[in-house]
């Protein structure tokens, strides 16, 4: 089962959430939050894989939560909703740490694919957020932030077919299953692409993908 802790500040949203994530479907909605400043007691209380977290709210709006979410190493990741026009708080909740971005009008199908993604430690981003999520990353980092000196020749065969396969959004069992390949082994590709490139999480993979034709921005 996958734990998991809502964040919106609208109980109807919430309800609807619940009943898409059920059970028989294996996840166990184990807390809800109302506010963001309930959920590090909530993610304290509960330990649970993820958390699925609204970002505007009254009180302690998403990002912030997500900040304190993710200060802790052992924190669990966080998936975002959002909506289509969120363009500069879906690049700040992205530098808050969060793990991926779901809209809020996906199908009951991308939401639970979203959630279990998320909480395996792969990171999902809805097609009609990519470009925004590329956008937030190509925006001015701090020196050391991403690597762009690095040529792809240094990585090899295989992690480029790793990196090329982030870039598409594929998880860590997808690339699994079509390099004929375990997911320890995946993982250890990837921690070596981060590693070689500069990057520090899939988003940052993704751009780098798209930056240099690793992938068509129109497959």
């Amino acid at each position: 089962m996958i734990r998991i802790v809502l964040v919106d500040d609208q109980a109807l949203v919430r309800a609807g959430l619940q009943r898409i994530l059920r059970a028989k479907d294996g996840f166990d909605v184990v807390a809800e939050c109302a506010d963001g400043a309930e959920v590090a007691d909530a993610v304290a209380r509960h330990v649970p894989d993820v958390v699925v977290m609204d970002i505007r709210m009254k009180g302690v709006d998403g990002i912030e939560a997500t900040r304190l979410v993710r200060a802790d190493p052992a924190g669990p990741p966080v998936l975002v909703l959002t909506t289509f026009d969120d363009d500069e708080i879906l690049s700040a909740a992205l530098r808050a740490g969060a793990s991926g971005f779901v809209l809020k009008d996906a199908s009951a199908e991308d939401l639970m694919r979203a959630v279990t993604a998320v909480a395996a430690g792969d990171g999902w981003l809805d097609p009609a957020v990519t470009g925004r999520v590329l956008a937030a990353y190509r925006a001015p980092a701090p020196v050391g932030a991403l690597r762009t000196d690095v040529l792809a020749e240094e990585l090899t065969a295989r992690e480029t077919d790793v990196l090329r396969l982030i870039g598409r959004g594929a998880s860590n069992a997808e690339i699994a299953a079509l390099l004929y390949v375990s997911e320890g082994t995946v993982k250890t590709h990837i921690g070596h692409v981060f590693a070689k490139l500069g990057l520090r999480d899939r988003a940052a993979a993704i751009v780098w993908a798209f930056d240099r034709g690793l992938v068509n921005p129109q497959s």
